[in-house]
């Protein structure tokens, strides 16, 4: 399973989930251009030395990435969704697209996937952390495929 981050714009973020990746064994993809720069330091903060467990693949451009997913679904989590991610049907080579902390992704990424899903959550709240949902969504996904670790 891959976790892809769209534009992502707080490096602990994605450390946070390139060290649940590699707990998990779900491989990272970013499309860049990222908010912040990339650098081991910055990083390897909060994925510690998990980093050299986990594949990341940098992409330029959504459509470079878009052309690696092959014959897997490229599935949006967003709260602009109705469909919960509790009642919807994962299948192994699913890749999770998670859009960049402040905005999303455009409407034209959105309309390239195959799916859109939410995370339930109380009305009075906007959002979760991206690397909290992450965890939430590749748990579930894992779970329901049978690909959690023993």
């Amino acid at each position: 399973m891959r976790i892809a981050l769209f534009e992502p714009e707080i490096a602990g973020n994605v450390g946070a989930i390139m060290r649940l990746a590699a707990c998990l064994g779900a491989s990272v993809d970013v499309v860049e251009p990222m908010g912040f720069a990339w650098d081991d330091r910055r990083v390897r903060r909060a994925a510690m030395d998990y980093i050299d467990h986990v594949t990341v693949t940098r992409h330029a451009s959504f459509d470079a990435f878009k052309a690696t997913i092959a014959d897997g679904r490229l599935l949006l989590f967003t709260t602009k969704s109705s469909q919960s991610i509790y009642q919807f049907e994962f299948r192994p080579d699913d890749v999770l697209l998670f859009g960049k902390e402040s905005a999303g992704v455009p409407g034209e990424v959105a309309k390239a996937c195959d799916a859109r899903l939410r995370i339930p959550m109380r009305p009075q709240v906007r959002s979760m952390n991206l690397a909290t949902a992450t965890a939430l969504v590749l748990g579930e996904a894992l779970r329901q495929t049978g690909g959690l670790p023993g």
